[in-house]
């Protein structure tokens, strides 16, 4: 087809002078037909999963997605996992903040998918992706799977923002309706059948800043996730396949009773983890150990946990854990003795399923102070 038998099926405008060739413009949109559609249907899908498909991902009285986004706090960049801790603690705001991110999804897909303010659901697009990438990035068993599709969704949204809708969307319809609009600034920015009101050198210059940001992003978080850039790949400063406990607070009490703070800070989110046994140390020789049926056996009261959502517990072998669970764990006094225990040197040790060991040193708690002889009661007759 010719540029002129194009450039008749445009839609008509005001008669203004256009920066930027129509035709040219909307042959590149058309061509990205595929791209607008599919970059809208992954987003539209995710939203219609928790609206339409599978409602219980947004009901908070089953396993709804306050459990996958606790999933994503321990690799989570700038400051994104403080602010899940904070969510997780506060369910109003998490649960407001659970249905606006799908409502965003759901409608900026649909935005897309029909061509409606192309631009503006693109961009909406990229800044959810990027918050994607920032909360789930590090994910990943066999590849960096969240980080892979979100990193795409980026590229396609920043390429949909520059380019628009072309001849097939809601934008050429309103804009067929209403010629007036091609006059409208707003209306250039956020829909999608116009070029962009700007000349040719201050285009390019917006879109090679909109390419240097989406290249500097993805191949930046890349490299800091996996490495393979300027440095040999590796497993990311949080393992996403090997699960690992952040141990603090070890405290020893006078009956041999261990408490201590434990987070699952790394690993896939697809499988609990377990603790199969527990050892108490001094100085490097056993003082008392708690085997598998000891600790399958805890009560609930044992475990304090700082999340309502994924947590530690007690389960068929020994203690389980979810990704992102915290808590406050206290262990019984393993064996029966009438003398305290005294000096120094104590440390926990954990054991994992697979073999691996966590080790924390303990604090002796003092036994507790008599009361003064002058405050006994008398024996006086």
């Amino acid at each position: 087809m010719s540029a002129t038998s194009l450039a008749a099926t445009a839609p008509p405008t005001s008669g203004t002078p256009l920066s930027l060739d129509e035709t040219g413009w909307r042959n590149a949109a058309i061509g990205l037909l595929a791209v607008r559609f599919i970059q809208g249907f992954i987003y539209w899908g995710g939203g219609s999963r928790r609206f339409i498909y599978g409602p219980q991902k947004l009901n908070p009285h089953g396993h709804w997605m306050a459990y996958k986004f606790q999933t994503a706090m321990p690799g989570a960049l700038l400051g994104t996992g403080h602010v899940i801790a904070y969510l997780l603690n506060h369910f109003v705001l998490l649960y407001a903040c659970v249905i606006i991110f799908s409502a965003v999804e759901l409608i900026a897909g649909l935005m897309l998918i029909s061509g409606f303010l192309t631009r503006a659901a693109a961009l909406v697009t990229v800044g959810l992706s990027i918050s994607l990438m920032l909360m789930f990035g590090w994910q990943g068993a066999t590849c960096i799977d969240e980080w892979t599709m979100a990193a795409a969704n980026l590229a396609m949204g920043a390429t949909l923002a520059l380019t628009g809708s072309g001849a097939y969307s809601l934008d050429n319809a309103l804009l067929r309706a209403n010629p007036h609009l091609s006059d409208k600034a707003w209306f250039r920015w956020l829909g999608g059948s116009l070029p962009l009101p700007v000349q040719a050198a201050s285009y390019r210059n917006l879109a090679l800043a909109l390419f240097a940001f989406t290249v500097a992003f993805n191949v930046g978080t890349y490299s800091y996730y996996r490495g393979s850039v300027v440095t040999p790949f590796h497993g990311g400063p949080v393992s996403p396949t090997i699960h690992s406990y952040a141990l603090s607070n070890g405290m020893l009490a006078p009956d041999g009773g261990v408490s201590f703070h434990a987070y699952l800070n790394a690993g896939t989110p697809e499988a609990p983890a377990h603790i199969v046994e527990a050892t108490l140390l001094q100085n490097g020789t056993v003082v008392a150990s708690w085997n598998t049926a000891t600790l399958t056996h805890l009560p609930k009261t044992a475990f304090k946990n700082d999340f309502p959502y994924q947590q530690f517990r007690a389960g068929p072998y020994g203690i389980v854990s979810g990704m992102g669970a915290a808590a406050t764990i206290t262990l019984p006094p393993a064996m029966a003795s009438h003398t305290p225990f005294t000096g120094s040197g104590y440390s926990l040790r954990l054991t994992s399923v697979n073999g691996r060991a966590f080790s924390l040193p303990l604090t002796l708690v003092p036994p507790p102070t008599p009361p003064p002889s002058n405050l006994l009661p008398s024996t006086r007759p």
